[in-house]
């Protein structure tokens, strides 16, 4: 009898969580940075480096200008630092923002991958972007197949794609909500993929403690994940798994 071997690796590709960023500079006076996120977060680790579309800002959570008085973040969950993003539906001549990132998933069927996201806003560069009521925030996440390897934010075949919401929070609040995803990257070339990520909808919002695994099982993230307080759901959406959840 012949047995088939079963493949069965996980391999930790990413893992960043944003609180160590590479001469910060507050260029806005509202506790933002437009540097681009590579000349901040690039060469972490060693020869990462990141492609962006416009300008992706870097967040200082714990600063003490923002909306006049600093950003508030009572789980912690954000730490010092995250990435601030724009949809080009927020203002007339909005510019949309993309992140992408560029990875090797090997023979591996599965991109996962698990982050926080919130609603958040900006008094600076042109803001406030959101409506005094809030917005809620809607985040896309496309696989591209990537066969040359090079760096970008994703064209031509797409892998998997998934969205996933957050919650509405007041202007200068974070409100994170975590998002596991499971995109599927079985149709890839060579196993060279490129993962783009781009606010939809909700006008601005931030990302943060970013964790990217190849594997052969969706939802495997190289280690296990807490259960939180509130519910987990998951849900089929686009192709391949997705689950979030909000931090009580």
């Amino acid at each position: 009898m012949m047995v088939t071997p079963v493949k069965a690796s996980t391999t930790v590709l990413y893992d960043q969580d944003f609180e160590n960023p590479t001469g910060f500079v507050d260029t806005s006076g509202g506790d933002v940075s437009q540097q681009s996120v590579n000349s901040l977060y690039g060469n972490q680790p060693v020869g990462f480096a990141f492609s962006q579309r416009f300008t992706v800002e870097t967040l200082l959570i714990t600063g003490n200008s923002a909306f006049g008085t600093g950003y508030s973040d009572s789980s912690g969950v954000g730490g010092n630092y995250a990435l601030g993003m724009l949809a080009d539906t927020s203002i007339p001549g909005g510019q949309d923002d993309l992140l992408g990132l560029a990875f090797n998933v090997g023979d591996n069927d599965f991109l996962n991958a698990r982050l926080d996201i919130s609603s958040i806003d900006s008094d600076k560069n042109n803001g406030p972007f959101l409506p005094t009521d809030g917005a809620l925030p809607v985040f896309e996440f496309t696989l591209f197949d990537n066969p040359s390897g090079s760096l970008g934010t994703g064209s031509g075949l797409v892998l998997s794609s998934q969205q996933a919401s957050g919650s509405i929070s007041d202007r200068s609040v974070f409100d994170w909500t975590e998002v596991l995803l499971a995109l599927d990257a079985s149709a890839s070339t060579n196993g060279n993929v490129i993962l783009r990520i781009d606010l939809l909808s909700g006008n601005y919002a931030a990302l943060d403690n970013l964790r990217i695994v190849a594997s052969n099982t969706p939802g495997d993230f190289g280690k296990s994940v807490p259960e939180p307080a509130s519910t987990l759901v998951f849900c089929i959406i686009g192709i391949g798994l997705l689950a979030s959840r909000t931090n009580a």
